[in-house]
Formats: structure tokens, C-alpha cells, sequence
């Protein structure tokens, strides 16, 4: 069925009030999971809303904690979540890092002991609508092995990067740096199809099509050891920089109760006139470069957020039940 966004922002603000989130920290959550919806990243969205409240109710999450912001230093910001949402936390702590940013040209914004944050872009957008770029990563519970290894190690460990224009920003892009998200077996599996070679290995580290084999393996990185380099500095920033913990010691994002994820989320704020004025003109040069080619394009560009949606009826009567 088609739903409107808005209703969609309404519907998961209720249900996370309804398991016992505060009101700010549901307005946050609920605004993430619409943006996603909205710019059709399904596997950031609603899909993420049943165990948001089953992990509320279990305590895994903190939905009442007030993130608390410091500025150890003139150009870093800390945002402790203490074991609430990530969204809550960066709401709290963006004011003070673009303030940073402004005096100091650059700024780094580390969030610490976060639940997941699911899709970086919706927080890098925000970099940039200061005028900033803004470049986020973030870990997660492990999935990912070495090249040639088949135990997991690392997370998806995604990395996302937005680049401000005059009206909308002029750059775009949000990926794991591993061949794929593990949503997209898992909704594999769930359809009963095969997954393509190179997105997992079983658990003998041999590649698989098998979405079944792949859960029980592992991911591998994109771009084999250039994706894995990727990984692995996604991962000493985000949990060595902000103190939480190592994917390694994160269990399953959705699994309903536990220990916190205790995540962090590790944000690059950069004015682009610092060291001069031709930040515009030098990404105006290599875009037109792309647009003079057929069916290239630069990441994010015209990037449209729709108001109305296609929700599997299923996954909306859910919704419905979680919200009362």
C-alpha cells in the first residue's frame, strides 16, 4: 500500500513512545526512520522499527537518557550517548561540532556508547546543510571476515560522505565497505532466492550463493583487500577514537536483549572555504566532466525524497500493532 511519510514519521513515534522511549528520543528516532523510508533505504527504515521497540522494552536500549556534550578539546566534540539512540545524541552535539568547525576549520564529532545508527547519510546530510562536509562512519556486530579468513571480525563498518551546495548538497554517497549490507541476505532469505558470488563465504570461507550458508559464514569486503583497509579504519575510529566497544564484542543489532551495542559513530566536519575560495569551482570542474557523459553521474546527485511510499501490507499492520 502507499503510505505518506508523515505518517510514517507519526506511526514509529508512537510505537517507540508506546515501548517506552521519552518524547525527544522518539521524535529523533521516528524522524530517521521516515528519512529513510522517504529516500527508499527500506533496510534503514521500518524494517529496524519492530526491534527498536522489542530492544526498549528489553532494556538494551536507554530511551530516556539525556545524551550529555562536552568539547575536550577546541576542534572535537563528544557526544556520550549513554547506551540511548544515536539520533538523540547527534541532535544534542551537532550545535557545538558546527561551531567547532566554523572557528576551527575542521572538527571532529565522536559519538560514544550508541545503539546503531543505521544510515549515516541521514547524519551527514545535516553536516552539510550548515555548509559543512561532513564525513561519518560508524561499526557494527561482526559480519565481516578477512580476506581469506572466514570468521567474522569486523561490521559492515559503513562510511558516508555529503557535500553542501548552494540548494542541496552536490555529493551523496552512504555504503558499507562490505560487498553488501547484511539486510540484503537476510530479505534474501526471507524471499527464497540466491544471493550473487562475492558477497559472502560459508563457514569453511568457501564463496556461496546460498543466503542460508552466508549467515552462517560471513561477509567480505568490497574491493577485497581495498574495502577490508576501509573496514578496518572505519573501525579504529569509530569504536578506538570514541571508546565504545569493537565489533567483535557487539552481538546481533536486532537480537532483543543483551548488553547495549555500545557503538560509536566517529563524524569529520570541514568548512570548505577554509584554506581558500575555490572549493565550488574544483567540484564544479570534475561534475561537468561527468555530466558530459552519458548515463554517468556523481553520487546523490538530484537525489529526490518521496512523499508517499510503497509498505508491504505485512510490515504495516505491524507497524499499526507496535503503536497501539
Amino acid at each position: 500500500m502507499k503510505v505518506h511519510i508523515t505518517q510514517i514519521e507519526a506511526q514509529s513515534r508512537a510505537a517507540l513512545l508506546a515501548h517506552g522511549a521519552g518524547e525527544m528520543q522518539a521524535a529523533a528516532v521516528a524522524k530517521a526512520v521516515a528519512r529513510a523510508e522517504a529516500l527508499g533505504n527500506v533496510i534503514c527504515g521500518l524494517y529496524y522499527l519492530e526491534s527498536y521497540c522489542t530492544q526498549l522494552q528489553s532494556g538494551r536500549v536507554n530511551g530516556t537518557v539525556t545524551p550529555e556534550v562536552s568539547r575536550p578539546r577546541p576542534a572535537a566534540v563528544l557526544a556520550d550517548a549513554k547506551f540511548g539512540f544515536a539520533q538523540p545524541a547527534f541532535a544534542a552535539a551537532l550545535p557545538e561540532a558546527v561551531a567547532a568547525a566554523l572557528e576551527n576549520g575542521v572538527a571532529t564529532l565522536a559519538v560514544a556508547h550508541a545503539h546503531t545508527c543505521t544510515s549515516l547519510g541521514f547524519f551527514t546530510e545535516q553536516i552539510a546543510a550548515a555548509g559543512l562536509i561532513g564525513i561519518g562512519m560508524t561499526n557494527a556486530s561482526p559480519v565481516v571476515a578477512p580476506p581469506g579468513g572466514n570468521n567474522r571480525v569486523i561490521g559492515t563498518n559503513p562510511i558516508a560522505m555529503t557535500v553542501p551546495g548552494e540548494d542541496a548538497p552536490v555529493m551523496h554517497f552512504d555504503f558499507s565497505t562490505s560487498a553488501v549490507a547484511l539486510g540484503k541476505i537476510t530479505m534474501a532469505k526471507a524471499a527464497g532466492e540466491t544471493i550473487p558470488l562475492g558477497w559472502a563465504v560459508d563457514q569453511n570461507g568457501e564463496p556461496t550463493t546460498d543466503p542460508d550458508a552466508a549467515l552462517g559464514g560471513a561477509l567480505v569486503s568490497a574491493g577485497g583487500y581495498k574495502g577490508w583497509g576501509f573496514g578496518l579504519m572505519v573501525e579504529l575510529l569509530a569504536a578506538g577514537m570514541t571508546g565504545s566497544v569493537n565489533s567483535l564484542d557487539v552481538a546481533g543489532l536486532k537480537v532483543a536483549e543483551g548488553k547495549p551495542h555500545d557503538l560509536g559513530q566517529f563524524y569529520i566536519l570541514m568548512d570548505p572555504g577554509t584554506y581558500h575560495a575555490d572549493f565550488g569551482a574544483r567540484f564544479a570542474r570534475v561534475a561537468d566532466a561527468v555530466a558530459e557523459q552519458d548515463g554517468a553521474r556523481i553520487p546523490g546527485v538530484n537525489r529526490q525524497a518521496m512523499t508517499e511510499v510503497d509498505v508491504p501490507d505485512a510490515l504495516w499492520e505491524l507497524v499499526g500493532k507496535l503503536a497501539g
